[in-house]
């Protein structure tokens, strides 16, 4: 073998003679599993003659003949592929129909089809010109470049040889499918979560093309050309096992004809390039394959079935119903959800089932139809608060959304209600980041709006409209809101120094978000405060939090050591040194840099810093990362103290989890205690002569008088987060906490005087992530991951009051009950039923082939109780009663399945477990089953359990540790009251 440029003199160019039709025999085929062969694994073929014509210059046709569809989910290898006729027979007018596509110099063009023919089918073309896809060079034979396909144009390997007595030339061409520009991908449910660039990534694409031409006079014709992609997805380390998407495509040249192929009589329009066109396929989710004929009819049977069977206990399968219901909205339109809120909205089971599924669904029907319906008063208060807080924060994040929110808040109905305009506003903020982590050159207008209404607020002095403007820019995290925010800091901004500490803080918090996009700019700036001594020291300690979070470098850390060493206020350095110190304990990968910084500046410091009172402020971290399964944790809480009282003016608490190659603020509360601090300084307790016991003493005696504290003074404040959005907060005063006392008491004196008899259902949507990758064959592949629960319980109380209180108890509820003998029976059958589900494969629109693991918890633990309070004498007795319970209290199941449906034989699915049945002989070596049972009895309380433990893996295969966590498990325990004979 020599270099090709020694020996080829012609053009390097894929040649199609005009006139001549090129027969090819082409084959696409996706598989998808476990690596190992023997294995369980599904997937589709597509298999048909490919006819290529030139039809003039630089244009060409194609023709899918004889298309053929396969379908499979079996033992790999043993099993075959299985015609899918019907399907076939379904698809083959589109995938038939003659594209054309422009072509010159062994680059694709503009593509060319009718408007009748799919998307679907149109992508599959795709996946075939992929293949003539060749930017070949005379001058070099092994070169990169970035290169169009349908993932994008991605990072491409050439290298080209020759034989040198055939001249027959060999090309092989690889794709680093993770280094793409305009990279083609659609993802749901990773809006807020954070890349880590320092983890392994739990997904990699490589594709390989091996080319086989010919020399000719005009250049070169292509004979065979074999495609081999891999698509490998850990969610632990790949030492222990990955799950594969593999596609391979292979093109070889039959013959050459003179027949000419007759283009379609339909007009020919531009539907785009190589690059993959989505159509439909967030409307289908990859778990269940649904074939929405009559949305409405479909959606009125899921909800009767819903409601019918989780009333006394919960069904087993109602998490799967719940997603199938919400799939159903999703492919509603706004008339269709209309039609089926007309038809149950006085039911109020079906009503709940509806207003919970809904604002999950997302979609802008969904968000008019809360919207609409609330604007009519149909909706209660509180009833749209809770669709509205998931609808906004659940939605598309489009334009169109974003404009819908801003209309909404403006609404006047919404204004008169200050608590439900501050969730709109919020979910608006989070809008707009969702839309802008999608589309990276989103345009700062979407926040004008805010802009403008912050310094409208500014120029009014109105505190509590600039803190919720501060919220939204916080939410929203655009690096074009760094200069409005700024000037409410101090020393930036001269609208700053009117303002009080709490609009400091929360401009430093606005920071945050930012700080996880550019955190170059906002270093500085929370350097700056964190240095200003005549800064309050909550707000330099906040920007501290801030400081940190940008991941400082180490010269960065050390400069704040060295300002630590210097600083005369000992709750700021105390809050600091102790927020350096947690960090160089970190393990988690995208921290390591800075515990390196942070160990260095620890050196620095002086260790007096180490003695510090237990009420100083201070700073917690901890995480724990396990490499081998690429997931860790982390908890941080920060307390800051007022050096006058021991009440903390601020707490913070966040939790931070790792997983599969990303990171994400899960949860976060912080609680303000600003105007408690300041009415607790008007009384001894702010003595700053006395002691630390004396101050304690003050400081709860204050507490006690809270009532004589005045209504409207501020008390506190308390914030709560998602995934790094604020979704709610409440400013807390003495009305505040008077009304919900009063509201709590009377709600608890009707229970008593009437009785409680209800059934209580709550669906929720744990996880929905979601990857849609394309595929060199032009189907796409998903990853998947759905979590989602129903809690229900069926709940009687009876209670009888001695004396009875008044049917009209508006005042005093409190001291009337301390004069009551109160006898209290209750019984309730409570339970919990959680799917999750985990997917990778085919989600085409009329087939489904993916490989599933599915995990499955359903307990009921009734009780029933009998309870009497002598509240007069203080003597209370509690008796638990005997309880009809069923036969399994608690029942886990998981598995590992490939499945393959297709619209066209529905429902005749094909489910086979990725563990094959062990050989004859397998049991002595390794048992591949277990089977067992353990019980045991608690005498005093005459209650026996038992739980029952069955497995089927297929460690007889191997010692990798992947074998034993494919195939069926499962575990049931059950309860039981009763005498029996000691043994």
């Amino acid at each position: 073998m020599q270099e090709l440029i020694i020996h080829f003199e012609g053009l390097l160019i894929p040649d199609f003679g005009a006139g001549k039709t090129y027969v090819y025999k082409y084959e696409g085929q996706l598989l998808g599993g476990l690596p190992q062969e023997g294995l369980g694994k599904a997937g589709i073929k597509v298999s048909s003659k490919v006819l290529l014509r030139a039809e003039a210059q630089n244009t060409f046709v194609l023709k899918l003949a004889d298309p053929q569809i396969y379908e499979y989910a079996g033992i790999w290898p043993q099993d075959r592929f299985a015609p899918a006729a019907k399907l076939t027979e379904a698809l083959t007018a589109d995938l038939a129909t003659p594209i054309k596509f422009e072509y010159a110099n062994g680059a694709v063009g503009k593509v060319f089809a009718p408007a009748r023919v799919s998307a679907a089918a149109l992508n599959v073309h795709r996946g075939v010109l992929t293949i003539l896809q060749l930017n070949l060079k005379n001058t070099q034979n092994v070169y990169e470049m970035h290169e169009a396909g349908p993932h994008g144009v991605c990072k491409t390997h050439y290298m080209i040889t020759e034989e040198e007595k055939t001249h027959e030339i060999t090309v092989l061409k690889s794709k680093d499918l993770t280094n793409c520009h305009e990279r083609v991908i659609k993802d749901t449910g990773f809006a807020h979560a954070e890349k880590c660039v320092e983890c392994q990534q739990s997904l990699t694409g490589t594709a390989t093309y091996n080319y086989t031409m010919k020399p000719t006079d005009a250049g070169v014709q292509l004979s065979e050309a074999t495609v081999d992609e891999i698509h490998q997805y850990s969610l632990f380390n790949t030492r222990t096992g990955a799950v594969q998407m593999r596609v391979k495509q292979t093109l070889q040249l039959m013959e050459v004809q003179n027949t000419p192929i007759a283009p379609d009589t339909a007009q020919y329009s531009a539907r785009g390039s190589l690059k993959y066109e989505f159509g439909a396929e967030l409307l289908q989710t990859p778990i269940q394959l649904l074939e929405i004929k009559d949305a409405v009819a479909q959606t009125a049977e899921v909800l009767q079935h819903l409601a019918a069977n989780n009333v006394d206990m919960v069904h087993e399968d109602a998490p799967l119903k719940f997603l199938e219901l919400i799939q159903l909205l999703r492919a509603a339109t706004f008339e269709n959800i209309e039609a089926i809120w007309n038809q149950h909205k006085t039911k109020p089971l079906h009503r709940q089932w509806i207003l919970d599924a809904a604002p999950l669904a997302g979609t802008p029907a969904a968000l008019r139809f809360i919207n609409e319906k609330f604007q009519a008063d149909e909706f209660s208060a509180p009833e749209f608060t809770r669709a509205l807080l998931l609808g906004l924060h659940m939605a598309t994040a489009d334009p169109e959304a974003i404009q819908q929110a801003a209309s909404l808040a403006q609404s006047p109905k919404i204004s008169a209600m200050p608590a439900l305009r501050e969730v709109i506003m919020l979910g608006y903020g989070s809008m707009v980041a969702k839309y802008c982590a999608e589309v990276h050159t989103c345009s700062a207008d979407h926040l004008k709006p805010v802009h403008d209404n912050a310094a409208e607020a500014i120029a009014k002095g109105e505190i509590s409209e600039i803190s919720l403007a501060l919220k939204v820019l916080g939410n929203a995290g655009h690096p074009a809101s760094l200069k409005p925010i700024m000037k409410l800091l101090p020393g930036f901004g001269s609208a700053a120094a009117a303002m009080p500490t709490r609009v400091h803080v929360d401009a430093i918090l606005a920071l945050r978000n930012i700080a996880k996009k550019e955190p170059k700019l906002v270093q500085p700036v929370a350097l700056q405060l964190f240095m200003d001594k005549n800064l309050h020291p909550e707000a330099r300690m906040v920007a501290c939090i801030v400081l940190f979070e940008t991941k400082p470098s180490v010269a960065l850390m050390s400069t704040v050591a060295g300002e630590i060493e210097k600083e005369p206020r000992n709750e700021v350095a105390n809050f600091a040194y102790s927020y350096i110190k947690s960090l160089t304990r970190s393990t988690a990968p995208d921290m390591v840099k800075v515990a390196a910084a942070a160990n260095v500046a620890v050196r620095i410091l002086s260790p007096k810093l180490d003695r510090q009172s237990y009420f100083s402020s201070t700073a917690y971290h901890s995480d724990l990362y396990v490499s081998p399964l690429m997931a860790g944790a982390a908890g941080t809480a920060f307390i800051i103290n007022d050096a006058a009282t021991i009440v903390p003016r601020a707490v913070v608490t966040k939790a931070r989890a790792y997983l599969a190659g990303a990171a994400s603020d899960v949860v976060e509360v912080g609680v303000r205690t600003e105007g408690l601090q300041e009415a607790l300084q008007r009384t001894p307790a702010a003595d700053k002569n006395a002691d630390r016991i004396t101050k304690i003493k003050h400081t709860l005696q204050a507490l006690m008088n809270w009532k004589a504290m005045p209504a409207s003074e501020p008390l506190g404040s308390i914030y709560f987060k998602a995934f790094g959005q604020e979704i709610a907060f409440t400013n807390i005063d003495k009305t505040f906490i008077d009304n919900a006392i009063e509201q709590a008491t009377q709600e608890t004196v009707k229970a008593l005087q009437a009785g409680i008899s209800y059934q209580f259902a709550k669906p929720m949507l744990g996880t929905e992530v979601r990857r849609i990758i394309p595929t060199a064959v032009g189907v796409p592949m998903e990853l998947g991951i759905y979590s989602a629960a129903v809690v229900a319980a069926a709940v009687n109380v009876k209670a009888t009051v001695t004396p009875p209180l008044p049917e009209n108890l508006e005042t005093g509820i409190l001291d009337q009950l301390r004069k009551t003998d109160i006898e209290l029976q209750a019984e309730a059958r409570p339970g919990v039923a959680t799917q999750t589900l985990a997917v990778i494969g085919v989600n085409w629109p009329l087939i489904q082939a993916v490989v599933m693991a599915r995990g499955k918890i359903h307990t009921v633990a009734p009780f029933k109780v009998a309870a009497r309070a002598d509240i007069p004498r203080g003597n209370i007795k509690v008796q638990i009663l005997p309880a009809v319970a069923p036969d399994h209290v608690a029942t886990i199941s998981f598995d590992t399945v490939a499945v393959v449906r297709n619209l066209e034989d529905h429902p005749a699915d094909r489910e086979i477990s990725l563990a094959p049945a062990a050989p004859s002989g397998a049991q002595s070596l390794i048992p591949p089953s277990i089977q067992k049972s353990l019980c045991g009895k608690v005498p005093y309380f005459q209650v026996k359990g038992c739980i029952e433990v069955a497995s089927r893996n297929a460690g007889f295969m191997g010692y990798n540790p992947i074998y034993y966590v494919v195939g069926q498990h499962s575990a049931r325990i059950s309860v039981e009251r009763g005498k029996w004979e000691a043994h």
